[in-house]
């Protein structure tokens, strides 16, 4: 049979790929890419930059055509069949990985490279990529005798098995729960366009009254204003427990054992490769220079914002007394009159914005925004091929017409797709034999849907996520550099690469910018002036808290991958404490299971790299801030930073990107600034 993985087209033919097609690709292109790999080694006594590193980089580009795809419709359309086929090729993968890793006789093709007199010909992105490869290398244990690689083959595909079945595990509990609804004194509190996608939700579950799902934009409204304390107790335990030993679904989908599995393991495999930790393994391929200066910087910021943190918390509690009689506040309550202190003190709410953050005037607002910045045109088709009726898909235009880059847009939260929100490559820009390949990403969000005759009404979050997650795409598209080892977010240093999406989130806050996102979806009118003042006043309501909570989520993680020791019991929940007794105003119940439902580290690219967000958004604040000397769409500062950061991917170190751009390395006060603590 033909298959649709394995033919020559550009993009993706999401219709016509089938579960059964999965396996049978990967089979095809690993088969060929063991034997490039042979061929490219014999015979090449004297390798060089094309006999070598571009061969390797088309065996790259043939897997992840077949792989790309599959692995993202695993994350948005997510089905038994498809499961079963994506698990069955983990292992595949994963040992090919290793094996390539390993291999000593291309190691020895890279070195010889590194130390021929040809190599100072190359240019800067060339030389990063051998410099990055022969580092890689010695990460994947290629100078360890064949025991131990052997071992290090074994963990790695265990790990890979292991964060597949903990975001599955989290897939299934987050979509297993459901909160049927049909005593309407239940919803008080609510707004309608929250009660109105619980009725759309009902009416697709086929039965009477209000369904509320664990997904973000129906959870998220319940802890904000439902008035029954009991609904949000239930919602709050449901999301709190998900795949753990606790709440409705204890022991179903329990991470537990997964968690200490995967720890265990990242712990074996850096000490197997000469490192103590995962968290010192994990800072080879970032800008941080030891785990000392990571614990210090997240000690800094603690301890300038937990002091404040402490004085928001107790303003909220005597709040809290003063209004509903309550002198002790749980975790289901902070969220409710949190929401309903900024609403008294800035008389303003999520909901009131969310008329005027309609998707088209968003999505089209938010391309007015780049195309003032960087001088970009972006157009929608509708030829392509895609895998829901809801995406869709753009081509990026430069100035002199040329195609830089092209995306999918998957905005909604629906069943069988992952939570959260997040860029992925589908193609990554790089030399081909027929000319320059244009990169495409996958964006993907998990937004309110359309409800009944609106169009999908945006909370002012939900900009800032889309913002944020676009600016990673730009870093992706907008890459100049075609070695695909370091095009785009490749190669980039894992702590710099949200420098891009927290720099795009500032423009979600501009009154010029909102002017252009802004648009009420019955008259078009754009935000008005007096409630822009109020989001303005609002944006640092409770910042120190916030502040707190992303330090609890960076602290946790570092320390766990710095100090796990496999002979003692029950680490994560001894770290966890520890971390919130230093810095958390909020002390959540015990049944409270956050770190089984942590995908970033158990299962995304952030273990031990949680705090890049902190980290990035220095780097973000400040460079932001030369837009606030010179103008928020002055283009010449715009253009600096496109091609500084924007179009340098990977090429060159972070650091030295950041002082071409800003002139200077990178200062905190910014950031204190923009979060309303004083530097």
């Amino acid at each position: 049979m033909s298959n649709p993985l394995l033919e020559n087209n550009t993009l993706p033919a999401f219709l016509e790929i089938k579960s059964e097609h999965v396996e049978p690709a990967l089979n095809q292109v690993l088969e060929q890419a063991k034997e490039t790999v042979k061929a490219v080694l014999k015979n090449n006594k004297r390798p060089t930059w094309e006999s070598l590193v571009l061969p390797m980089e088309a065996l790259d580009a043939s897997i992840d055509k077949v792989w790309s795809p599959v692995s993202h419709l695993n994350s948005v359309m997510n089905s038994d069949e498809l499961r079963v086929a994506y698990n069955a090729c983990l292992p595949k993968l994963s040992q090919f990985g290793t094996e390539l890793g390993q291999n000593e006789d291309l190691y020895t093709a890279y070195k010889q490279i590194a130390d021929s007199e040809d190599f100072s010909s190359l240019d800067i992105a060339q030389k990063k990529v051998i410099n990055n490869a022969l580092r890689d290398f010695r990460l994947s244990g290629v100078e360890l005798s064949q025991q131990d690689r052997d071992k290090f083959k074994q963990i790695s595909q265990k790990l890979t098995e292991l964060t597949a079945k903990f975001e599955e595990n989290l897939m299934d509990a987050t979509h297993a729960w459901k909160k049927h609804i049909t005593d309407e004194t239940s919803l008080a509190g609510l707004p309608e366009s929250t009660k109105d996608m619980a009725a759309q939700f009902a009416k697709r579950d086929e039965v009477e009254g209000w369904v509320f799902t664990l997904d973000f934009p129906s959870y998220m409204p319940v802890m904000s204003y439902a008035d029954d304390r009991d609904f949000r107790e239930e919602m709050y335990t449901a999301f709190a427990t998900k795949a753990s030993d606790q709440g409705p679904s204890a022991g179903k989908w329990d991470n537990t054992e997964i968690m200490t599995d995967i720890l265990k393991l990242r712990h074996e495999l850096a000490q197997l490769i000469g490192f103590d930790n995962h968290a010192q393994r994990s800072l080879a391929t970032k800008m941080a220079q030891s785990p000392q200066q990571v614990l210090d910087f997240l000690g800094d910021l603690a301890a300038r914002s937990k002091p404040i943190a402490e004085e928001e918390f107790e303003e909220l509690k005597s709040f809290a007394n003063e209004i509903a009689d309550m002198t002790e506040l749980e975790a289901w309550d902070v969220t409710y009159f949190a929401e309903k202190l900024r609403q008294q003190r800035y008389s303003i709410s999520q909901e009131e914005l969310k008329p005027y953050f309609p998707e088209n005037k968003v999505v089209s607002g938010l391309f007015s925004v780049v195309n003032r910045l960087y001088g970009l045109d972006i157009k929608e088709r509708h030829d392509v091929d895609v895998w829901h009726k809801d995406v869709r898909f753009f081509d990026i235009f430069d100035g002199q017409g040329e195609l830089r880059g092209q995306f999918y847009l998957d905005l909604f939260a629906r069943n069988h797709k992952r939570g959260g929100a997040w860029m992925d490559e589908c193609l990554v820009r790089r030399q081909t034999e027929s000319g320059i390949q244009t990169p495409v990403a996958f964006l993907t969000c998990n937004f309110s849907e359309p409800v009944g005759d609106k169009p999908a009404l945006f909370t002012h979050d939900e900009v800032t996520t889309l913002f944020h997650e676009f600016g990673h795409g730009l870093h992706h598209m907008l890459t100049k550099i075609h070695h695909a080892g370091v095009s785009g977010i490749n190669g980039v240093a894992w702590d710099a690469v949200e420098l891009p999406s927290q720099f795009m989130e500032n423009w979600a806050w501009e009154r010029e910018a909102l002017d252009l996102i802004s648009g009420h979806y019955e008259t078009g009118d754009v935000l008005p002036q007096d409630l822009f003042d109020k989001m303005i006043a609002a944006r640092n309501f409770q910042s120190a808290m916030i502040m707190v909570r992303q330090l609890e989520f960076s602290l946790f993680d570092f320390r766990l991958h710095l100090e796990f020791n496999p002979e003692q019991d029950k680490q994560v929940d001894k770290i966890l404490a520890e971390v919130r007794e230093q810095v958390a105003v909020v002390k959540p119940p015990k049944f409270n299971r956050f770190a089984h439902s942590f995908s970033h580290i158990f299962a995304g690219g952030y273990a031990a790299g949680y705090y890049s967000y902190k980290w990035a958004e220095v780097l973000s604040a400040d460079a932001f801030s030369k837009f606030e000397e010179k103008g928020i769409f002055d283009r010449a500062t715009g253009i600096e930073f496109l091609e500084s950061i924007l179009e340098q991917g990977g090429s060159r170190e972070p650091m030295e990107l950041f002082v071409q751009f800003r002139g200077r390395e990178p200062e905190i006060d910014a950031l204190l600034r923009h979060s309303g603590i004083a530097a």
